[in-house]
């Protein structure tokens, strides 16, 4: 009797649009699969100030959901000039997001040669082919200090793909910097202590 096959395992990659709210912004995240960068949420702090930094909403007690992935994976289509990017202090995460429509859309190391990118999901139609949640940040526990899961696994993964984008000339590839100068593309503002601890979380 013939031997059957056992199904493929591999993850069907495919390419993924993205977009502000209102459309002006849009993009496409290439071989986007579980296999390509990390579904995670996070309920830190800094990751609501930025929502609400940008305009948006506080998110709590919901999460702020993020696709971790490589820059040269990602193309930007339309409304480059409706970016803006800041920063939580001098040396924080840059945070990116849509002028024309206040809503977050990315956040970045500020070192281009740390070649990584943080896509929020809300900017996704469709998470599915990017693969369920692996990954939790900052779990808000009452009475007691925040916990995570399997963030080590989302380290690994992540300093992975930078390192391989290192050697292979990738992090070259990316929409939101200047590469040759080692620069955002935009002047990166930086959001005062003050006017942080003024928004409304």
């Amino acid at each position: 009797m013939p031997k059957l096959k056992k199904p493929s395992q591999r993850k069907t990659m495919t390419d993924v649009p993205f977009s502000c709210a209102c459309g002006q912004i849009k993009g496409t995240l290439h071989h986007a699969s579980p296999r390509g960068g990390t579904h995670a949420v996070c309920y830190c702090a800094s990751c609501r100030a930025g929502e609400v930094y940008s305009g948006a909403p506080d998110p709590a007690p919901a999460p702020v959901g993020i696709f971790q992935t490589s820059p040269h994976l990602m193309t930007l289509t339309t409304g480059h000039d409706q970016l803006s990017v800041f920063s939580f202090g001098p040396k924080n995460l840059l945070r990116w997001k849509a002028d024309c429509c206040g809503m977050a859309m990315f956040n970045t190391p500020r070192n281009p040669k740390l070649s990584f990118i943080g896509v929020r999901t809300t900017a996704i139609p469709d998470t599915t082919p990017i693969g369920p949640v692996i990954a939790k940040g900052f779990i808000p526990v009452p009475g007691k200090k925040s916990r995570h899961e399997n963030l080590t696994a989302l380290l690994v993964m992540a300093i992975w793909r930078m390192l391989k984008s290192l050697v292979t000339g990738r992090w070259k590839a990316n929409p939101l910097f200047d590469t040759a100068a080692g620069t955002p593309l935009h002047p990166v503002l930086v959001v005062s202590a003050e006017e942080r601890a003024k928004l409304p979380l």
